[in-house]
């Protein structure tokens, strides 16, 4: 397995290299990331100030790195912060909008790239976020003895490091001085795979949504689209998602507005959300001040940053992707206190799996049944109520993840 895994970690390297130009953009990204990790990082870093290095895989789980970074800064401030990313669309987004000192894509996890970057930043403590672990990185942090943590890790019995077929991968993580897990399943599923070393925090994206929630300011453009009316903020959506809701935006009473916020905002995706919509609709690019939004039906928020930040005005939110792999963050309209809908793929998640069993979150197979919740929330003001405390409650509850870890850390 070992060897397996780096002969196509070296050939993927390779093959990049020469022919990532041709593919999409994303990876056209990655690759041009990939060759300015180390040069970037030789002008970033400075002698003598020790680093501590966080990696997260892309947005969502910078977004709970994010508590944990700045709280590392506030009580050690001497120490330099080098973040990685994986993925372009996390990097792309963050890289010039971080507290962050250092941040550059993750070299690929070859032999020779895990020598040169350790050797380079030598990170007096390292952190990964949730899931995105790297055996070699692994395997080399440990033989170096550097204290090593998992924030906000989730685990199964499943997990591909438990695999009867990769022991391997299992002994990577030997590497991990602490594991900071979400709930006790986790703690439970590394206990018998023989890891003691394990700590129930919770997760720290509720950290984070609360700090926004206690500062987020008045949009004046969604209340002027509003206005009286019952809200739907649909978030992160994808294709499947926006044929259900662009039927029921068009077929719907006067009493209900929508701002759509799809996961993809380029152009071409935008314009073929519009040309379905049978309703008067405007972009958010093409708001002007002072504008009467009164006659508008749909907004569509074709940017990146706000719709974290608009959710308090929800009466309703439906969050994307539930019917494909991964739904986005139902944490953040929770600390708002909402009605949350999604499509039925949940079970990876376990704040939308705790939100249904609680009844805060309705998950919807099909169009009647997203239709028949719809209606029911817009008609019935007392049980958006309930719902909404629910959700409120769940997200406050968990709040303090990032304490939790702080006081295990002696850097």
């Amino acid at each position: 397995m070992k060897f397996l895994y780096n002969i196509l970690l070296t050939v993927s390297g390779w093959f990049l290299k020469l022919f990532g130009n041709f593919f999409g953009q994303k990876v056209r990204y990655f690759v041009a990331g990939q060759k300015q990790i180390f040069s970037k990082l030789k002008t970033c870093l400075q002698p003598d100030i020790k680093n501590i290095w966080f990696h997260v895989s892309s947005l969502g789980e910078y977004e709970q790195a994010l508590p944990l970074i700045e709280k590392i800064k506030e009580k050690y401030p001497d120490y330099r912060i080098v973040l990685t990313f994986f993925s372009p669309s996390g990097y792309e987004v963050k890289k010039d909008k971080t507290p962050a000192d250092c941040v550059t894509y993750l070299p690929i996890d070859t032999r020779r790239n895990v020598h040169k970057f350790l050797d380079l930043i030598q990170p007096a403590a390292v952190f990964f976020i949730k899931y995105d672990l790297w055996p070699n990185f692994l395997h080399e942090l440990k033989n170096r003895h550097i204290n090593t943590y998992l924030v906000s890790g989730l685990f199964t019995a499943n997990h591909p490091f438990f695999k009867a077929y990769s022991p391997w991968l299992k002994t990577s993580l030997k590497a991990i001085t602490r594991f900071f897990v979400q709930d006790e399943n986790s703690k439970k599923v590394l206990q018998q795979q023989g890891f003691q070393n394990v700590t129930v925090t919770g997760d720290t994206r509720f950290d984070r949504v609360y700090q926004i929630a206690r500062t987020v300011a008045d949009y004046d453009f969604v209340k002027n689209f509003k206005q009286d009316k019952i809200l739907l903020i649909a978030g992160s959506t994808w294709t499947e998602d926006e044929t259900l809701l662009i039927r029921f935006i068009n077929e719907s009473p006067g009493g209900i507005k929508m701002i759509i916020a799809p996961h993809e905002i380029d152009d071409a995706h935008i314009t073929a959300i519009e040309s379905k919509l049978q309703v008067p609709f405007i972009r958010y690019t093409d708001l002007q001040h002072g504008m009467d939004l009164t006659d508008y039906k749909v907004l569509i928020l074709n940017t990146i940053g706000l719709l974290k930040k608009i959710y308090a005005d929800a009466d309703i939110v439906y969050i994307g992707n539930g019917f494909g792999k991964s739904i986005h963050n139902v944490q953040e309209p929770a600390v708002f206190g909402v009605p949350i809908i999604t499509g039925p793929h949940i079970k990876k998640f376990k704040e939308a799996v705790d939100l249904k069993i609680l009844g805060g979150l309705i998950t919807i197979q099909n169009y009647d049944e997203l239709k028949n919740v719809l209606e029911i929330l817009i008609q019935n003001p007392a049980l958006r109520i309930q719902k909404s405390n629910i959700t409120k409650e769940y997200a406050l509850k968990n709040v303090g993840a990032t304490e939790k870890i702080i006081q295990y850390l002696n850097l």
